[in-house]
């Protein structure tokens, strides 16, 4: 297994993370037996970072863990949790929802605690109601260990969120096709520069790079000298950045495993030569091509006078076209664009005043592709979707 260290610690943590988001199902639920023997095998493996949240698998998540880490499981492990910002309406809450994770976790204390999906407004408003006084008593309380957050905003909210306070870690979506997008490449290396360890999710960007391929993509993996499946590619180039300490992978077969237990074992920082990173930048531009709208995620256009998230709304409609996922897709669009984890940033609320095409770099009329956008994604399917996405992530923090 190979090991990166944590820069403000030096904790030594497994490069290869095991999600627990996409656990083995059997009849709409998880399959215990199954889950349990795939994650003590990845920890007997050498796998010791194991990422979960308050409302993944609907809060059985954090159930099954504190069972599956028992029998000395729970010592091998650093464990990972979030706190949900939607959750939260008062300061009391963050007390009241720690204390439920711990429970469920079976564990007195928590590795790794992050604020869950970060934005610029999400931070301000957790920021306002107490938050780092929260995470402060909960450390120095010996309920958790390590602070910092997950993101999903524009790169100068990021800035703004690592400038903040002094945080451990950051959790960032990070691919081959994310250079751009969100925190990306300037971000990782941003937090890198504050010494901040950086967990990369979605490296397969839910599976799409790894997927059904443009035969293009195909024929250009099939041309490499080093055989690798897509999978092997698009993990070995995120972990090719030293800045990464953790790429978090949702195993949910034991072949996958294997196989990114394999691939961890090579995929040192800087082992991609001169030509696979050109392959691989062909390979990107083929996916690029298929994108139904050529969005960097610069954010240049950001903010919008009517509050879209424009790249956001971009983004999940290429996600759209580009992935099986499609409910999914509708789902993650409604919670994190429609009111479900803050103000509402969804397409329809442009009203098509033009700033943000007269400044657009990739020179795309964003007025017209959001009305396209909005056409697919704010329809009568995706708020049904989200009544219902909602009502899971909105789970009240009762005691159990």
């Amino acid at each position: 297994m190979q090991y990166r260290r944590v820069p403000k610690t030096g904790d030594r943590l497994s490069a290869l993370g095991f999600g627990a988001m996409r656990l083995p199902m059997k009849r709409g639920r998880i399959d215990e037996e199954k889950a349990t023997l795939l994650l003590r095998e990845a920890i007997d493996s050498g796998i010791n970072y194991v990422d979960t949240a308050f409302t993944y698998h609907g809060g059985e998540s954090e159930k099954f863990l504190g069972l599956a880490l028992r029998d000395g499981y729970r010592e091998k492990v650093r464990l990972a949790d979030k706190l949900p910002p939607w959750n939260v309406e008062i300061r009391e809450d963050m007390d009241k929802i720690l204390d439920i994770q711990l429970k469920r976790l079976a564990t007195d204390h928590i590795d790794y605690y992050l604020l869950h999906s970060l934005n610029g407004p999400t931070w301000r408003r957790l920021s306002g109601l107490g938050v780092i006084e929260f995470l402060e008593s909960a450390r120095n309380a010996g309920k958790i260990r390590n602070i910092g957050f997950s993101f999903h905003g524009d790169r100068r909210s990021f800035r703004e969120i690592v400038d903040a306070y002094d945080w451990t870690f950051c959790q960032i979506q990070y691919n081959f096709l994310d250079e751009e997008n969100q925190a990306g490449t300037e971000g990782l290396q941003y937090a890198a520069s504050k010494q901040i360890a950086v967990m990369v999710m979605e490296p397969l960007r839910g599976g799409v790079l790894a997927g059904k391929l443009p035969e293009e993509v195909v024929s250009l993996y099939e041309s490499a000298e080093k055989r690798l499946s897509a999978a092997g590619w698009g993990l070995s180039w995120v972990w090719n950045h030293p800045e990464v300490t953790v790429v978090l992978s949702g195993m949910n077969d034991t072949k996958h495993l294997a196989e990114n237990l394999a691939t961890c074992e090579t995929a040192l920082p800087g082992t991609l030569d001169e030509k696979e990173q050109e392959m691989m930048q062909k390979v990107q531009a083929v996916f690029r091509r298929l994108m139904k709208i050529g969005c960097t995620g610069c954010s240049y256009c950001m903010p919008c006078p009517s509050g879209v998230n424009i790249p956001q709304c971009f983004y999940f409609y290429n996600q759209y076209y580009m992935t099986g996922d499609r409910l999914i897709t509708r789902g993650f669009y409604a919670m994190q664009l429609m009111g479900g984890m803050g103000e509402p940033a969804n397409a329809s609320l442009c009203r098509n005043c033009g700033k943000c095409e007269v400044i657009c770099p990739q020179h795309i009329p964003i007025p017209d592709e959001l009305k396209k956008v909005s056409s697919k994604l704010d329809g009568i399917s995706t708020r049904i979707i989200f009544m219902f996405a909602k009502r899971l992530f909105r789970m009240k923090a009762e005691d159990e």
